[in-house]
């Protein structure tokens, strides 16, 4: 694969939107890099008594709007490029589906699956004492990501309450119920993508029926996304996970391939599905395709075979800046990962309400505030784009980068 930086990527998406927009000088300046970026060193006691020190960070990217907000990835991938992209397309995101809130994120170098439980918990126990002064319900509120999940945010509380002497569930969310979780926090990224998909589809002049689709990447995301959308009546017809693709053209049983992935650790060989190479999700002909796992998903390695006549980017920053120009070209219409993933960080929000009152909201309640907040987002940046006659990544950017230097703006940091 191609070698992609990913906050390149990142900072030439702001310089084309600011093409259009014509930010202040040093408005455009100030958004060109993070407010603050943290590397930390975590030295973890290993079960066999050896210490393993591992590389962490945090990047803090703008809080003109809010308290910086933004995921906690553990993977062996993670760098510097890629923590500070994912920090600037938060703030971007949380813009855009108009929440008072910022944009950073986190991540540490490590392989999850290496570890045991109790090495785990103290690394996330670790990740914390070293971060904790740069983080809070104020300041800045991290989140599960790649390869973390509320019982990581939950050890992740407890340090930070330890180390505090306070009571303050609001500094992380996507935490277990028991200790102030929202409801639908587990699947209200895929959901709030499910609100947008339709509200795309609707836009298009599609018709529901018979409309076919892939999902790159079966994780927590992608999983429940396939669900939803089996339930509301769409035709799923491939998936792929980091080993393969599976293939049936009639239609594949979402809730039976999780539970083979969650029992084998993959989705092939899955009972009613035709194993394929990995990349061949790219190449089968599908109407609506979902990238749901890592960056630069779509290069232009890939992109040729491509023929969807929707993308909805569930991932963060799937397509790189040279493929998508290539999708915009053939008529393909992509949500972007901004609008398209804001789900999550959209019911964060709502967690950290709840936490700040005390006051805890049923699941319909929940939903019904998403639902309002993706559709309004999406009709916005339709707009936007029929505005600039151009593209619905340009549209949503356009509308989040606006919000964030107004706020700058009008805070004097202009």
């Amino acid at each position: 694969m191609l070698e992609v930086n990913a906050f390149e990527n990142a900072m030439r998406q702001l310089e084309e939107v600011n093409s259009f927009l014509n930010l202040p000088g040093n408005i455009y300046e100030q958004l060109k890099a993070p407010q603050k970026f943290l590397e930390v060193s975590i030295p973890v006691k290993m079960d066999d008594g050896t210490v393993k020190v591992f590389q962490g960070f945090r990047s803090q990217f703008n809080d003109a709007r809010g308290p910086f907000k933004g995921g906690i990835r553990f993977h062996p991938e993670v760098n510097v490029s890629e923590v500070k992209a994912l920090s600037a397309w938060m703030t971007w995101k949380t813009a855009v589906v108009n929440i008072p809130l910022g944009g950073g994120k986190g991540g540490i170098i490590v392989d999850p699956k290496m570890l045991s439980e109790n090495e785990l918990e103290r690394l996330a126990r670790g990740y914390i004492r070293a971060i904790y002064q740069v983080i809070g319900p104020e300041k800045d509120v991290p989140a599960p990501d790649v390869n973390t999940n509320p019982k990581i945010m939950g050890w992740m509380m407890d340090e930070y309450e330890k180390i505090t002497g306070r009571h303050l569930p609001g500094v992380i969310t996507g935490k277990p119920l028991s200790i102030g979780g929202s409801k639908a926090r587990e699947y209200s990224t895929a959901q709030g993508a499910v609100y947008v998909l339709e509200e795309a589809v609707k836009k298009m002049g599609l018709n529901k029926e018979g409309l076919t689709v892939g999902i790159q990447g079966f994780g927590n995301a992608g999983s429940h996304m396939g669900k939803i959308l089996q339930k509301a009546g769409y035709k799923i017809t491939v998936v792929s996970d980091s080993t393969c693709s599976v293939y049936n053209p009639m239609g594949l049983d979402m809730e039976a391939v999780w539970s083979h992935k969650v029992n084998t650790g993959s989705v092939g060989q899955c009972q009613g599905a035709e194993d394929k190479d990995q990349n061949f999700i790219f190449d089968c002909a599908t109407d609506i395709l979902i990238p749901a796992a890592l960056e630069n998903a779509i290069t232009m390695e890939n992109v040729a075979g491509i023929n969807s006549k929707l993308i909805v980017e569930l991932a963060n920053g799937p397509i790189t800046p040279e493929a998508d120009k290539v999708l915009y070209e053939k008529g393909i219409v992509v949500v972007p990962d901004i609008l398209a993933n804001a789900g999550g960080v959209a019911v964060s929000y709502f967690e950290q309400v709840q936490n700040s009152y005390g006051y805890y909201w049923d699941e319909d309640h929940v939903l019904k505030r998403l639902e309002r907040i993706m559709r309004t987002s999406f009709d916005e940046s339709w707009e936007l784009k029929n505005k600039y006659k151009t593209s619905l990544r340009f549209g949503a950017y356009a509308l989040a980068v606006k919000r964030v230097a107004d706020a700058m703006v009008d805070r004097g940091w202009g």
